[in-house]
């Protein structure tokens, strides 16, 4: 075992990756001589060189252009959007093109682009650096979307995205790139696949959703809550696009009460697509209606207000009350 924080973590699977496979490049605005704004690609140019591991200029829509071609010939592209509100730009590439070339193509064109991007908030940055824009891309047909917590996943799941022949978005927690937890890097066996769910605290009251960096506040929430005689299960839900629906509803008709934490607002979020398949296949075992906890309807927040924006232990906590209280 080796204790990495969830950057490094990501770092060691990038290497890992390009170590195997000569067609993998990392590409994106500071990722080789800076190691990028958060020094996740940190040393890989200087191992790798500047062929494999590119500065690009600051166009978003032309990195995800340049990786879509380099794609088609054959290479395995690794975008990184510096920050999670600098991906706009290239919705059109990775919305118009990425994810819809390959069904066009009847399958016969492989795009294996993974477009990393930084999520959320929690570090005191100005606007347009704290976002949660998963809802745009889970609702795109076409494209993997997923979203890692720890950085076990963050190790496993980096390659796991990097092997795969389909266009893949992968969140990543920017508050808590410097947490730091064991990892094993010498095997693959104790990996789960990328695209399952996984329940990080088993319960029988209750089952919180979460992924990305609302995972580790509803664990807190579920300590809480055991004082209070409460015994909630934490579904880390990994992948947005597809979702892992049997361990979902079979956690949901366990316990019978569910809330959906996420830091994106809750108007049109992730969460109200989960609400709905919930209540679609889990109807006679709710004891309450789904509930939300989300960030508020308004754009991102000053960093003097981010606290009272995003969603808390003490929120999740309150949901669970009202969900008990039916």
């Amino acid at each position: 075992m080796t204790v990495l924080s969830l950057s490094k973590a990501l770092n060691e699977g990038m290497r890992k990756a390009m170590e195997d496979d000569p067609k993998v490049l990392v590409m994106g605005e500071d990722v080789g001589k800076l190691g990028g704004v958060f020094r996740v690609t940190d040393g890989l140019q200087k191992d790798f060189g500047e062929d494999r591991v590119i500065d690009t200029p600051l166009a978003e829509s032309g990195i995800i252009g340049t990786a879509i071609g380099l794609a088609l010939r054959g290479y395995r592209p690794v975008c990184e959007i510096q920050f999670d509100g600098f991906v706009f730009p290239a919705a059109d590439q990775i919305i118009t093109q990425l994810a819809k070339m390959p069904m066009r193509s009847l399958g016969a064109i492989k795009l294996p682009v993974v477009v990393r991007i930084p999520c959320g908030g929690g570090i005191g940055a100005v606007e347009h650096h704290s976002e949660s824009p998963e809802a745009y891309f889970t609702h795109t047909a076409g494209l993997r979307v997923v979203a890692c917590s720890n950085p076990a996943d963050a190790y496993s799941m980096i390659q796991q995205a990097i092997r795969c022949d389909d266009p893949v978005v992968f969140f990543e927690p920017k508050r808590r790139y410097w947490e730091k937890a064991d990892v094993d890097t010498s095997s693959t066996d104790w990996w789960t696949p990328f695209d399952r769910a996984r329940v990080v605290r088993p319960g029988a009251d209750a089952t919180l959703l979460a992924y990305g960096p609302m995972v580790k506040t509803c664990l807190q929430a579920a300590a809480a809550a055991e004082e209070d005689g409460r015994d909630l299960e934490v579904v880390d839900l990994r992948s947005l696009n597809p979702l892992d629906q049997p361990l979902v509803m079979e956690s949901v008709r366990r316990t019978g009460r569910v809330v959906v934490v996420h830091e994106a607002p809750v108007n049109s979020g992730f969460g109200a697509e989960l609400a709905a398949r919930i209540t679609e296949q889990c109807f006679y075992h709710l004891e309450a209606p789904v509930l939300r906890v989300g960030g508020f309807s308004t754009p991102y927040p000053p960093s003097k207000l981010e606290e009272h924006y995003l969603p808390d232990l003490d929120r999740v906590l309150d949901a669970v009350d009202r969900a008990f209280g039916y």
